[in-house]
């Protein structure tokens, strides 16, 4: 397989096993190569081991939040540059404002349709790299 045909790696961070379980599932049967963690330690080491190309993460998040664990991710050289999309519960107004804020690419609140979370993650895969 050349690096043209490779699955875009994709780290989803969900501390319920049943929604991990189904988005897991789904994003596999679209083609994406999956990593999978269950709180925000997790999810570091399983950036810092598997390097995807997106982290979606859940904000609520047992043993660090979601907040934290991007602060972290975007603090650390080897996965600054990795786009974090944020999948959430949490549907006030602002929940959105703070996560753009705070560095996330995306928002989407769940339940959320699979379908939209493969569109959202195309479309921040396929953004072009911002320029400092």
């Amino acid at each position: 397989m050349t690096s043209s045909e490779q699955k875009p790696r994709v780290l989803l961070v969900e501390d319920y096993d049943d929604a991990r379980e189904m988005y897991v599932e789904y994003l596999t049967l679209c083609g994406f190569e999956m990593a999978e963690a269950a709180n925000g330690l997790q999810a570091i080491e399983q950036a810092l081991e598997r390097l995807p190309n997106i982290v979606v993460m859940d904000l609520s998040l047992p043993q660090m939040d979601g907040w934290e664990t991007a602060r972290r991710l975007r603090e650390d050289a080897r996965t600054a540059s990795i786009p974090i999309l944020a999948l959430t519960g949490h549907v006030l107004a602002d929940f959105s404002k703070r996560a753009r804020e705070s560095g996330f690419k995306g928002f989407l609140t769940k339940p959320c349709l699979p379908e939209d979370l493969v569109a959202e993650i195309h479309r921040v895969l396929d953004a072009k790299p911002e320029t400092t």
